[in-house]
């Protein structure tokens, strides 16, 4: 993928070794939405801008973490504004101004569940100049119920409002998340390692948007997938291995 495929859509911002202040100037300095949204937190005053709590009210616990994805990619996508394919032909402009992403972090609990923490969807300050969609994901979840350290970060979820593949930014925020959580997780399930997921819909219509599936990137083993959904059954394109060309673009290349 060239640079200007992987800048295309919004990304989840954080830099190499210098995450953490880049991400409170970021949260400090976003523009707040007008109106509050279900499940989204803001940081307010004294609030830590690199801990977003957690959980996420009315979601899970689930056992299994794939029960978790398929709870957590319709109820992202049905936040105002997640997706915006009915807006591309007719109205790009709008469709671009609109466009919101959410994220999140999925974790593991030391009861063995999987739980989702409330979604962030503050953005970069130079985004509506840049005219692409971010959402700065804090670094770490706070969930009162569990010692300080005792959560397993496993994936950091957001949607795509336009559909398209990972950016390189997305890619670089989970390489910089390796140097935080681990890699690999053992879980009730087996061992689970540490990814970034890009949900997308194709649904054209905005009161309905569906769930037709979600990018996946493992820094661990640098693979790239993309998994779709037909009816109820899911399917795994292996779409190859990440290759860094410089620090903003990478490409794909054959297992």
């Amino acid at each position: 993928m060239d640079d200007g495929d992987a800048r295309s859509e919004g990304t989840m911002d954080v830099r190499r070794r210098t995450w953490l202040p880049v991400a409170s100037l970021l949260l400090s300095l976003g523009c707040s939405s007008p109106r509050p949204v279900e499940g989204v937190w803001r940081p307010g005053p004294g609030e830590a801008p690199d801990h977003i709590p957690g959980p996420l009210k009315n979601f899970g616990p689930y056992t299994a973490y794939a029960d978790a994805l398929k709870a957590a990619c319709p109820l992202i996508l049905s936040k105002p504004h997640a997706t915006v394919s009915h807006l591309q032909d007719s109205s790009p402009q709008l469709a671009r101004r609109t466009a919101t992403e959410y994220c999140a972090w999925l974790y593991y609990t030391p009861e063995h569940t999987y739980e989702m923490s409330m979604l962030a969807d503050r953005s970069r300050p130079d985004d509506l100049v840049t005219g692409l969609r971010s959402c700065v994901l804090p670094a770490f979840v706070d969930d009162s119920r569990y010692p300080p350290g005792s959560l397993k970060h496993i994936f950091a979820l957001h949607n795509h409002p336009f559909g398209t593949r990972l950016s390189a930014t997305d890619l670089r925020f989970i390489e910089a998340m390796a140097n935080v959580h681990e890699w690999e997780v053992m879980t009730r399930n087996g061992n689970v390692r540490l990814s970034i997921i890009a949900f997308f819909s194709k649904s054209r219509d905005p009161q309905a948007p569906t769930c037709d599936g979600f990018y996946q990137y493992i820094p661990a083993t640098r693979e790239m997938m993309l998994w779709t959904r037909s009816q109820e059954q899911w399917r795994r394109d292996m779409h190859g291995v990440v290759t860094w060309v410089n620090e903003r673009t990478y490409r794909i290349e054959s297992p």
